[in-house]
């Protein structure tokens, strides 16, 4: 699949052991075949919703596939969307590696910088979608069936089996830009969907506004809510310190409580020992 000749050949429903026919009328009432609900978004520190300036509550689009094409899409993510090679600084989404292994890799460093994708999924366009997979060396045919069959109203759904991967395959460009700006200037670069992470035991605040610039290129907002530049950071929600990374103080707590109360089921407890066992 890495020659641009097969690539070019490629027929996708017979990619994913699909009848044409089938998928057609799957794309002609697509409607049919999403659910959608809306969420509040939670404050990670305090548990309450977060809210606008004027006191309203901010809400996410949440729009999972129904069952047809959530195992479609669950196809075209196996068979296809993973064979993309991704780098080593993409963690979210991607096989054996997690929020954790986005946080270890900038333990140590003085100084850390986070910012956010604002809207990441919803801002990924159809159109952009389909020109992204011509641009990758797929025939018309094929970017036709992948934008169909992985966006509804006109954007790439929160919720379905395909969205991160394509988000990631979509941010690729301005990712190895990143990675080529952060390696000549000895800064540890990591990226969970819309999460991005640069660190680096020396000062590179100058750097920030270069950074920001090739993030934006690729005509995505940055939530400037989200962005800080400072010496103690929490990425991807661990901490991250001088010899090791640990989880947060409140899930410390509820694991404490877990073990207290002798749960059959410790969630919270596997979690911290899942993040500790990084420092052994």
């Amino acid at each position: 699949m890495n020659s641009l000749e097969t690539k070019n050949k490629l027929f996708l429903p017979s990619v994913i052991g699909e009848k044409s026919k089938d998928l057609d009328e799957i794309i002609q009432s697509i409607d049919d075949h999403y659910r959608e609900r809306i969420e509040q978004k939670i404050d990670n520190k305090t548990g309450k919703p977060k809210t606008y300036l004027d006191g309203t509550v901010k809400e996410r689009v949440i729009r999972p596939s129904k069952k047809r094409l959530n195992l479609i899409q669950s196809k075209i993510k196996d068979r296809i969307l993973s064979k993309i090679e991704l780098p080593s600084n993409v963690h979210g989404g991607v096989k054996k590696r997690s929020n954790i292994t986005n946080a270890k890799p900038h333990q140590g460093n003085k100084f850390v910088f986070v910012t956010d994708l604002k809207d990441f999924y919803p801002s990924v366009k159809a159109k952009k979608i389909h020109d992204l997979f011509i641009e990758l060396g797929y025939n018309k045919q094929f970017a036709f069936y992948m934008t169909k069959l992985t966006t509804w109203k006109g954007e790439l759904p929160q919720g379905t089996p395909t969205s991160t991967h394509i988000s990631n395959i979509f941010f690729l460009k301005t990712d190895y830009e990143l990675i080529k700006i952060c390696e000549e200037n000895d800064i540890t670069y990591t990226r969970y969907v819309d999460d991005l992470t640069f660190s680096s035991p020396k000062n590179f605040q100058h750097l920030i506004p270069n950074l920001l610039s090739i993030v934006k290129k690729s005509g995505l907002k940055i939530s400037y809510r989200k962005t800080d530049y400072q010496g103690k950071q929490t990425v991807t929600g661990i901490r991250v310190l001088l010899y090791k990374i640990d989880a947060p103080q409140k899930i410390i707590e509820k694991a404490k409580l877990e073990i207290d109360n002798h749960p059959s089921c410790k969630p919270m407890s596997n979690y911290v020992e899942s993040i500790r066992k990084t420092n052994r």
